[in-house]
């Protein structure tokens, strides 16, 4: 390849040495955004190119704190089992680090105390690893194992600025960017530039500007408010026992709900959120009064024992959407996008980063040595393997709130009556929940919960109802002496 990007003035050492490899490279790809969609992604890349380039606005190398271009990262972020097991794969050995590091470890479907409809779910171990971690941890862990690549660099503190094509606009040959406090624009070559700046992409202006179509767009609103906080339990005093979370889930009735966690250095993140301007406060005496509304008293009664080491930080999320790239007819060669850029689901139920990995392993066909990706081959395999699935789900559910905009189709409709069957029989059945979370987690796919043995075992153990135990409040009661945060008694479980 002809390199003509200009990537630094001469007082910069950092991208001297950037610039310096410049002249030894035969292969190179362009990474936009260094988010976990783009770690992925330059991790699969780094496999085929003889060089990878990470671009991003931010400090990416040694921050372990959120990134202002970021936001999201102050709120809980993880990782479904599916996602966790292709980042064992892209990375051997890191879940063991992170444990290492402190990062409680523990089953999505046996560590976790689940509340569908306000109802407790049976808790059985599923074989689908959960890691209680902060998202810039997270995001430092997988960085650095990035780093080690020999030939992955990264250029931060860049501006991205646009595309650069051939004459005829067929196929993208770099990236144009702007190093912050400099006025000059650079160009990096590149034989494949990917996409993975988040919702927030800006693929399909470009693609107008080329001339292109742009994708089509499946939006729908949901007006969610996260507000997260990070708490420290006095000593002494465990109400998780052997749970590393705790998770009551919004439903139709009482659009809120939680993501409760133990994490790493010790501390509780506790994320709660609402749905359709039912937002929770950032005050304070009114996050615990919206905490003790929620349909899992212990949630409340935790906290109550545990001292707050911040403020609570608000972050709004008003719809979802999907690119849907795989329908177009024509695409320029050297492009590929992936992670948000393509779908932003329902951050309640996790799927971003899990989706991104799959994206990335989805690339993995479509990088033959030698050879161009075909973009639009991407973008249907992706659809289909990486998407549709998760898509569906975040649909699905979304719908069962009434006040959710969209088209309850018959699927739809089904799909929710049944759902709410599993869950009721997960009040009874460890077996459900585990097979539940499996589908839930991306692990096995959401026919798994249609075979004929499940089907019937679900409708067998629903028509009884919830539980008697699964409507009882979790039985913790804090030791002898123990001085609350929050001295209110009002939800203090029996013994």
């Amino acid at each position: 390849m002809t390199d003509t990007d200009q990537l630094s003035s001469d007082n910069d050492p950092e991208i001297q040495e950037v610039t310096a490899m410049d002249h030894d490279v035969e292969t190179r790809a362009v990474v936009l955004g260094g988010s976990i969609a783009g770690l992925f992604a330059a991790r699969v890349l780094a496999d085929v190119y003889d060089e990878v380039r990470i671009v991003d606005r931010d400090v990416l190398v040694g921050t372990k704190t959120p990134r202002k271009s970021c936001p999201q990262t102050y709120q809980a972020n993880g990782l479904l089992a599916r996602g966790q097991q292709i980042m064992e794969e892209l990375f051997p050995g890191i879940t063991q680090e992170l444990v290492d590091h402190g990062v409680p470890k523990g089953d999505l479907s046996g560590s976790t105390r689940w509340y569908f409809q306000g109802n407790r779910l049976k808790q059985q171990h599923g074989d689908l690893v959960t890691l209680g971690v902060l998202r810039p941890v997270l995001e430092w862990h997988i960085r650095e194992r990035v780093q080690r690549l020999p030939n992955v660099v990264f250029v931060e503190q860049h501006d991205i600025l646009g595309l650069v094509t051939t004459a005829d606009n067929s196929r993208v040959i770099g990236a144009r960017v702007q190093a912050k406090g400099d006025k000059a624009e650079q160009v990096i070559d590149a034989d494949l530039v990917v996409d993975a700046t988040g919702r927030g992409s800006r693929t399909p202006v470009w693609l107008e500007q080329l001339g292109y179509e742009r994708p089509e767009e499946e939006r729908k609103k949901i007006d969610l408010v996260y507000v997260t906080q990070h708490f420290k339990l006095r000593p002494g005093i465990d109400p998780f026992e052997d749970d590393v979370c705790i998770n009551p889930v919004a439903h139709a009735d009482l659009p809120r709900g939680a993501v409760f966690f133990k994490t790493d250095g010790g501390l509780l993140e506790m994320t709660t959120y609402g749905m359709l301007g039912d937002h929770p406060p950032t005050d304070q005496a009114g996050l615990y009064e919206w905490i003790k509304s929620l349909p899992a008293p212990d949630v409340y009664e935790t906290l109550r024992y545990a001292d707050p080491v911040d403020e609570p930080v608000a972050f709004r999320f008003p719809t979802t959407l999907r690119r849907h790239y795989e329908k177009l007819k024509r695409f320029p060669e050297g492009l590929l996008v992936t992670g948000d850029a393509l779908t932003c689901f329902n951050p309640v139920y996790a799927q971003g980063m899990s989706v991104a990995a799959l994206c990335a392993i989805g690339m993995r066909p479509h990088l033959h040595s030698g050879a161009v990706p075909q973009p639009l081959d991407y973008f249907r395999d992706i659809a289909r393997d990486a998407i549709e699935a998760p898509w569906d789900m975040t649909n699905t559910v979304d719908l069962s709130f009434p006040r959710v905009p969209g088209n309850r189709t018959l699927k739809v409709r089904v799909g929710n009556w049944y759902l709410k069957r599993v869950q009721i029989a997960a009040t009874r059945d460890g077996n459900v929940t585990a097979a539940y979370f499996k589908a839930a987690g991306l692990v096995t796919p959401l026919e798994s919960l249609m075979r004929p043995s499940m089907v019937l075992r679900v409708l067998l153990k629903s028509m009884l109802g919830p539980s008697k135990a699964s409507q009882q409040p979790y039985g913790w009661v804090a030791p002898e002496g123990a001085e609350p945060v929050i001295p209110d008694t009002e939800l203090r479980p029996a013994a």
